[in-house]
Formats: C-alpha cells, structure tokens, sequence
C-alpha cells in the first residue's frame, strides 16, 4: 500500500490517455521540443545555430534525466533553468544556444497552451461519442409515451426518445463551446520576458522582420496557426478561465443527464447498467444504487466549482505578470480536464447502445396510465360535446369526478379510477371503450417522433459527419 497521497483521479476516475496528457513526460518532452523549435528557426534566420547542434537537441527530447534535473532545481530553485541546464549535459555541442533569448514562459506557457489543445481534442472525440450514443438511444425510444415533468409533477406527455434529446441537445451545445475555444487557441510564442520581444530584437539587431518570423515558424513547427498578437510575460490566464468554462459546460449538462437518470431509476422506469455480481448497499442487498450517475454527478459539482480558479486567477495577475498564477493553475486547470475525462469515461459506459441504460418499458405505461385519464380530460370532453354534451355542465361535472378519483388515489390509495367514474355517469354519454379509445397514450405525445428524427438529420448528423465516431469504450474502475 502506498503510503503518500494519490490523486483518486489516477487511481479511480481519469483515463491513462488524459493523465498521460497532465503527465511529466508530456510536459517536460514538450518543453525540449519547443527548445528545438525555437534554435531551428533561430538558425533559418541567420543566428550562430548551426544544424548539428539542431540535431542533437531532436535526438535527446525524450531521455529525459529526471534525477539530475531534481539535483538541479534544488540547487537553482528554478525548474525551467534546472531543465535547461540537464538538456544541456545531454546535449554538450548545443548546451550554448538552448533557450536563446527566451524566457520560462517560452517554454511554460507555450506547454500549457499545447496540453491544453490536446486536451481538448480528447475530450471532444469523447463528446461527440457520447452525442452518437445519446442520439441512437433517442432514436430507438423515440414514439415509446412515458410521463413529463413541470415541477417534478406529472404533465403532459413526452416520449422516452424526446427526453433523450434534451440531453444530447445540451452536450452540442457544450460542443460549439469547446470547438469555438480549440479553434481560438493560440501559442504564447516568443514575446521575451515582458511581451515587448526585446531579447529577440537585440539578437536580431532591431530586425523586426526576423523577429516576427521567428514566432511564425514556431508557432507552424507547434501545429498553430499564430501566436497571440499581444501579451505579457504570459498568455492571458482568461484562456484558461473561458476554457475551464466550457468544461464546467460540459459537467452541466452531465449532472442534467446523472441527475434525471437517478430519478428515473427511482421511478423504476430506466436504469443505469448494473453487473450481474455487483453490490448495490452493504446492508441492502436488494439495492441497486445508481452508482454511476451519482459519480457523474459528483465529479461534475468539482468540475463546475473549479472554473471559479482561473477566473481568480486571471482577475489577480499584476501587470506583465505574477506568479501567483502558477500553483493553483497547473493543478485547477489539470484536475478540470480530468475530472470531465472521467465524466465523459462514466457517460461512455452508461450510454453505450449494447450494456447501457435498461428501459422498463411496461413500467412506464403504468405509470402513464395512472396518470393518463386526469391529463385525458380535456379530450374527453372535446369529444363528449361533439356526441352533443354541454361543454359547461360537462366542464363542472369532470372536475367534480377529477377531485373524487384524485382523492382515491392519494387518501384510498386506490388505483386512478376516473375513467370508470365519467363511464357510469349518463351525463357524459361515454363507454368505458369509447374513453379507452380516447386515453391512448401515442394520442398524447405530439410531434416527439417527428421531433426526433428532425433532430437527428439536422442536428446530430451534421456533427457525427465532420467528426466521424470513435471506437472508445470505457472501463468503469470501482
């Protein structure tokens, strides 16, 4: 047994691909790759950095010497200075040239941009997996009548693939959010240490040409398009903040969906799957606790309190910069993308098509039923006028027989009988199969499968068609 702290994201929640993308290795190969990036455009435009030293700067980015750089950090307290000074005794022909004209943010800022964007591309594969599955799920379920809420009361109907698309609706929400960050993305570059690039102006000898294409060809060896145009020291931590935003969305819409699925398994009606050999309660056993969408939702309440971090931080930094970002930024802005990781892994697992949610079919007809003929009044009546009835006798009369079943129900505990109550009542002139005709649950669910199926072709395929479908399963660990 391990007897320091670890991150429950690493051991219970978070996917190896995710924590590998927050890992030393990713963030440390990535400071030795911008490390290259940064003397080959030195050397394309004209500084004393020649090919060989290029070469041996690409030919030791990943044997990285993680003991030596602790040494060294202990001695200079400065981690980016410990790092250059290590790549620097793997690399003795290119140690002189490593970091030239940069500042810790070349490398710092510019690696959290780059994980930030992979990231990112993780969590939106996963998204719109989950958005195909939500939408199969609709699309099967799509005519199947249950019961809607308004205030957690029954109302009129909707059908169980309707419902489905209000959650899928929300997550392409969250999708545009997330495309609209990834696609606004940009690099630091290499803006020296208060933005104003002087270092490279000096090294450049006020070329300001030279300059500029310096952070162009970085930014293209980095897959960007460009850098910021203006800065700091740093990028704005308002990327971080609108980023983490965009996730808190996704966790939204998430604890939406964990939610309404509590409840519905509550009901009886859908269930979240459930493994043949799983315990439900210590005490209970023939409970079976929703324990995934709990998770959903718990991880989710993290996620959404967390972008209160960066949007701190971004309002605390003083002029160029501030370090106070540093500490509770590299753990807000990891813990957000792991912690809607390990939502999306959860939602996955709940939504895939062939072991996921389990739908009650006959439960939710009773349940419909028991509620239908309170909701079915107003066409009893319509049609009960046509037979000739007096629309304001019949108005008074229903209510009063509405109040009396109601009371059965809720004092008598009885079943809903008011179907039978307007049958045996010669006012109405109505049979009992006359008014099983009229209560018919598909009569009372509107344009849902229309519904559906426009959503879907306008909506879903769109998304599915640009971005094809991945082949991720989740494994849910206890």
């Amino acid at each position: 047994m391990n007897n320091s702290y670890e991150s429950p994201f690493c051991t219970r929640y978070a996917s190896k691909e995710m924590q590998f993308i927050f890992s030393a290795d990713k963030k440390f190969t990535t400071w030795r790759r911008l490390w290259v990036a940064l003397a080959r455009a030195e050397m394309k435009l004209g500084l004393n950095v020649t090919q060989e030293q290029v070469e041996e700067l690409e030919a030791h980015i990943n044997d990285i010497d993680y003991q030596k750089a602790a040494e060294e950090e202990k001695i200079v307290r400065h981690d980016v200075m410990a790092h250059v000074h290590t790549y620097g005794a793997a690399c003795p022909k290119a140690e002189k040239i490593i970091h030239l004209g940069a500042t810790s943010c070349y490398v710092g800022d510019n690696t959290d941009v780059i994980i930030m964007r992979d990231a990112m591309q993780v969590v939106k594969r996963k998204l719109v997996k989950v958005i195909s599955q939500l939408a199969a799920f609709a699309d099967k379920y799509k005519s199947l009548p249950c019961l809607a809420y308004t205030h957690l009361q029954p109302a009129q109907l909707t059908t169980v693939g309707k419902r489905a698309t209000l959650w899928c609706n929300e997550l392409i929400i969250d999708l545009e959010a997330l495309d609209f960050e990834l696609g606004r993305l940009k690099l630091l570059g290499s803006k020296g240490t208060t933005g104003t690039q002087a270092s490279f102006m000096e090294l450049f000898h006020g070329d300001t040409d030279k300059v500029k294409e310096l952070e162009r060809l970085i930014a293209e060896e980095m897959g960007f398009d460009a850098a910021v145009p203006v800065s700091g020291q740093t990028y704005s931590r308002k990327v971080d903040y609108y980023i983490c935003s965009a996730l808190a969305g996704i966790a939204q819409s998430a604890m939406k969906f964990g939610n309404d699925i509590r409840l519905l398994q509550s009901f009886k009606e859908i269930e979240e799957p459930f493994e043949k050999t799983q315990i439900g309660s210590s005490a209970m056993a023939y409970k079976r606790n929703p324990m995934r969408d709990e998770r959903i939702c718990s991880l989710a309440r993290y996620v959404m309190c967390d972008v209160l971090n960066p949007a701190f931080t971004a309002g605390t930094q003083w002029f160029e910069r501030t370090l106070d970002d540093s500490a509770n930024k590299r753990i807000a802005v990891a813990e957000a993308f792991l912690g809607v990781d390990s939502i999306l892994n959860i939602m996955l697992n709940v939504t895939d098509p062939k072991n996921g949610l389990v739908v009650y079919d006959k439960i939710i007809t009773k349940r419909v039923m028991a509620e239908l003929p309170f909701m079915a009044t107003e066409n009893i009546l319509m049609d009960c006028c046509e037979r000739g009835g007096n629309r304001q006798k019949l108005h008074e009369r229903i209510r009063e027989l509405s109040m009396e079943a109601g009371t059965h129900v809720k004092r008598d505990g009885l079943e809903n009988d008011l179907a039978d109550l307007i049958a045996a009542d010669p006012m109405f002139g109505v049979t009992k199969a006359q008014l099983d005709e009229i209560m018919k649950p598909e009569n009372y669910i509107g344009r849902c499968p229309q519904q559906v199926d426009e959503f879907i072709e306008n909506c879903v395929k769109p998304i599915l068609e640009a971005n094809g479908v991945s082949d991720d399963v989740a494994e849910i660990n206890v």
